[in-house]
């Protein structure tokens, strides 16, 4: 994916930890707030580089490729939301990163409250884009269910990994869809998120996610697991009016949720939103 290795501003590194190889994109302002950015899927890290334009000149800005996903390396195993957690934590310890505020973008605004809920220390705030938080009442998450309706393409083991490969095309219609028609992409770009999860890492590690969040995740929520675990760093849910994925949702103990014009791919269709709630949350 060497063709968005010189956004302006942007250098990277490569960190190994817990058997795998993480890239990280960093921007903006050493010394100053360190931000930790985690993309969705099936993106990653430049899908923040509008974002970076606009918080580059305020924060020190650490957009990680989650593991299996854009330029960091693809295992077996790992895929768990505690274990991409634990993924994040070992990569701020490598970069020496005690305590960051953290901007996570649907899978990784996911994981985002995982780390909030396990290392609250370590987190002085969470921006969750596009995503529900953990603590919706079963009512609503079973009248929004529906909108998951894609992930029985992706997630089962075997069948996830093949559709992505050989069937590009739901790929590009849910990416075209998300972002919305008056968003235009850049047909480049399009395709090299579609390449990279027709790859046969990227493809297994986006299945791996999806299915171990069926797996586990989703009986927690069921039987009431994450009401048991209390929110003690500051959190914001951002999402669209429009998005397809994430419905509307109440607020929750410790999480604010605003609603704002846009659809699914907020970092990349509306960066100014995302940057000036980052202000408001963050300071």
């Amino acid at each position: 994916m060497t063709m968005y290795a010189t956004v302006p501003g942007v250098t990277h590194q490569y960190i190994e930890a817990r058997g795998a190889r993480f890239h990280i994109a960093r921007a903006g302002e050493p010394g100053g707030h360190p931000v930790v950015l985690l993309h969705g899927i099936p993106m990653h890290w430049y899908a923040w580089r509008d974002v970076i334009a606009e918080l580059a000149g305020e924060y020190d800005l650490y957009c990680v490729d989650l593991r299996g996903c854009g330029w960091s390396s693809a295992t077996r195993h790992g895929y768990a939301t505690q274990e991409l957690a634990a993924d994040v934590l070992a990569v701020m310890d490598a970069l020496g990163l005690d305590r960051v505020r953290l901007v996570g973008h649907e899978t990784g605004g996911w994981i985002g409250f995982e780390l909030c809920l396990t290392a609250p220390e370590r987190f002085e705030g969470l921006l969750a884009v596009n995503v529900a938080h953990p603590w919706l009442p079963h009512t609503t998450m079973l009248r929004e269910a529906w909108r998951f309706w894609y992930t029985a393409f992706w997630e089962y083991p075997g069948v996830g990994r093949t559709v992505l490969r050989r069937w590009p095309g739901l790929t590009r219609f849910l990416l075209r869809r998300w972002a919305g028609r008056q968003y235009t992409w850049d047909p480049a770009e399009l395709e090299e998120y579609v390449r990279g999860s027709r790859s046969r890492g990227e493809s297994r590690a986006i299945e791996q996610m999806l299915w171990q969040f069926v797996r586990h995740d989703i009986p927690a929520l069921t039987r009431g697991s994450w009401r048991r675990r209390e929110l003690t760093v500051p959190a914001m849910v951002l999402t669209g009016e429009l998005d397809q994925v994430t419905g509307p949702m109440p607020a929750a103990a410790g999480v604010r949720v605003e609603v704002v014009p846009g659809r699914h791919l907020l970092p990349q269709t509306a960066p100014r939103l995302v940057a000036a709630a980052v202000r408001e949350l963050f300071g």
